[in-house]
């Protein structure tokens, strides 16, 4: 048993604004705020609370398997607070737990200081869209957000494929099947492949992890069905190249041939410190699938000109580089000048357009 009432702590921890909690032996619990770790006022955790934390954490059914535990993702919610997606795992042969908040109620498009844009895409018919970003920038709150416009403004059947389910759809226009891995699944390939004959407008797969995930759902796209999904890259092209990478040499040009013709959008996304210390806000590049950019997925030699045409097709299509979203944010008195040149792609470049030497019309910001 452990001494430390969890539920309590983890009020205190959603009190503070954490996005995760860190629980670990001989280490009092840390969370993360606004990217920053900071310790708890709480006693050093033993050995005896963590796997405490475990018993409880996980369901009556699942803790017989508590001995073969070495890495274990699971949902555990907090009545009245928000859910949590937890990770348990063994590290130097005791239990630690990373738990990340989610919350209760679906966040919107504009209040997550999202592109417009956005709007649009989560309305597309059919094809394919990812979401893509390092660990913790936001993308399951991104694609939440989404379904949720989906849901108040068309009637479709949305089946979602994730490990573990995050946020928690009521039907609205839409009709919601949200199926977990390991509970409702044996894996994405297999849920993805059933999905497919259970009437779908739209697929959600939590992540692209292996060949057969993602070589599904591009068949999938292309069977005529909308298909969202998420990739653990840093923008438009490393996410075309990810994909790509995925598959055999003598595979890739007929799946360039193939994601050429589904991909429809991808939206890439850093969460940056707010100027007034109060949060985090995310910058976004938006790559829209034009037929300039259809050219450069065909041909391995143009890829690196994505980011140009992404660049270029902001006032028709809507698209955005980083750099573009780090000024607009910057303008708006959202983030400082330090922070948007430090995690911009070309800061100097940037620089000279904060300063007005470089025009807002300039292609090449």
């Amino acid at each position: 048993m452990s001494r430390i009432d969890l539920n309590q702590l983890l009020e205190k921890a959603h009190k503070l604004g954490a996005s995760d909690i860190h629980l670990r032996a001989k280490l009092p619990p840390i969370v993360r705020v606004n990217g920053k770790l900071i310790k708890m006022n709480y006693p050093i955790l033993e050995v005896t609370d963590i796997e405490g934390f475990v018993r409880q954490i996980l369901p009556l059914e699942k803790r017989r398997e508590i001995p073969y535990i070495k890495n274990l993702d699971v949902a555990y919610s907090l009545p009245g607070v928000c859910r949590f997606r937890v990770n348990i795992f063994k590290q130097r042969g005791t239990f630690a737990i990373v738990m990340r908040s989610i919350p209760a109620s679906i966040p919107n498009i504009d209040g997550l200081n999202l592109p417009p844009v956005l709007k649009q895409i989560a309305l597309y018919q059919r094809g394919l869209v990812l979401v893509t970003g390092t660990t913790g920038s936001g993308k399951s709150t991104t694609l939440a957000a989404m379904l949720n416009e989906l849901n108040h403004r068309d009637s479709r059947v949305v089946i979602t494929i994730e490990d573990p389910v995050e946020y928690l759809h009521r039907d609205n226009k839409c009709i919601f099947y949200q199926r977990e891995i390991g509970d409702d699944a044996e894996n994405f390939y297999t849920a993805l492949r059933a999905a497919l004959r259970e009437d779908p407008d739209v697929i959600l797969v939590g992540e692209m992890r292996d060949v057969e995930t993602v070589r599904t759902a591009l068949d999938a796209a292309e069977t005529g069905h909308m298909v969202f999904s998420t990739l653990h890259t840093l923008d438009a092209k490393e996410t075309i190249n990810r994909i790509i990478s995925f598959f055999p040499l003598n595979e890739q040009q007929a799946i360039r041939f193939q994601l050429a013709s589904v991909l429809k959008a991808t939206i890439s996304q850093r969460l940056i410190p707010k100027a007034d210390g109060r949060g985090r806000v995310p910058a976004v590049e938006v790559m829209i699938v034009t037929e300039a950019i259809k050219e450069r997925i065909l041909n391995p030699e143009l890829t690196e000109e994505i980011p140009e045409f992404i660049e270029k097709g902001r006032e028709v299509y809507g698209s955005q580089t980083f750099d573009q979203s780090l000024y607009e944010l910057w303008s708006k008195g959202l983030i400082t000048k330090e922070d948007a040149l430090k995690y911009a792609s070309r800061p100097d470049d940037l620089k000279l357009k904060m300063e007005g030497i470089i025009s807002g019309g300039s292609s090449r910001l």
